[in-house]
């Protein structure tokens, strides 16, 4: 398993008897681990869109220079 939480398992794997410390302990843990992927998620769209806006500005600025150089007269 690539990806384990220590206390959720150990909380798993004792079955029937979980004491309420370890399960706290687990649902701590899920808890904080969700708001760690909610957190990757919204920076992963803040990302997206800032590499869309630099795509948009490089083309228009391809544009631009490509009008730009077709007016120019040539030698």
């Amino acid at each position: 398993m690539a990806l384990r939480l220590g206390a959720l398992y150990d909380a798993l794997r004792t079955g029937q008897g979980i004491s309420e410390e370890a399960a706290k302990q687990a649902a701590e843990e899920v808890a904080s681990y969700d708001n760690r992927m909610a957190a990757l998620d919204s920076r992963t769209a803040v990302l997206t869109w800032m590499v869309g806006a630099l795509i948009a500005l490089t083309i228009g600025n391809l544009w631009l220079t490509m009008t730009i150089l077709g007016r120019l007269p040539r030698p």
